[in-house]
């Protein structure tokens, strides 16, 4: 089966998946990698708004995302991870949408997320899914070079899409 026949699962995450998604992660540069215990929470706690993607039953993608507290209306996407065997698929954009798809996010009219301004994939990735919502993409900067990271990462802009869903 060549890979465009496999087919692609989507599930909510388990606390079994934690060390494949830290594996995942780590293998998905420039992404940062985050502790286990970190993405054990991403798929326990944060299971009904992240996403898993399997392909032959072996992890292909990971979605982390949360429903932001005082913002309910509001999806943070954490991170995105595809692996490199499955890049190519539009699995990123899949995954996105099988989340903004699920009854706890219903009512999101909003989705957030930050990305560096070097991140050309990201920024790719966000502009096109914006573009396929129909909805307008906004970016300013959140966390801060200097103020944030004392020079030891980019600034993360934070990237807000929406309204969708109306």
């Amino acid at each position: 089966m060549n890979k465009d026949q496999e087919s692609v699962s989507f599930r909510a995450p388990i606390s079994a998946d934690g060390a494949q998604v830290h594996n995942l992660v780590a293998n998905c540069p420039p992404l940062d990698t985050n502790s286990i215990y970190c993405n054990l929470l991403q798929c326990t706690h944060f299971a009904s708004t992240s996403v898993a993607a399997e392909i032959n039953q072996e992890l292909a993608g990971f979605v982390s995302g949360y429903l932001k507290p005082e913002q309910p209306d509001t999806l943070f996407i954490w991170q995105v991870a595809v692996g490199e065997p499955a890049r190519g698929r539009g699995l990123a954009t899949r995954m996105l949408s099988h989340i903004l798809n699920r009854t706890d996010c219903q009512n999101v009219r909003w989705l957030e997320t930050t990305i560096t301004e070097s991140n050309a994939p990201s920024w790719a990735l966000f502009q096109s899914f914006a573009a396929s919502l129909d909805a307008d993409i906004q970016s300013s900067v959140l966390f801060d070079k200097q103020t944030h990271f004392n020079d030891k990462h980019e600034s993360e802009r934070l990237v807000r899409i929406g309204p969708i869903g109306l």
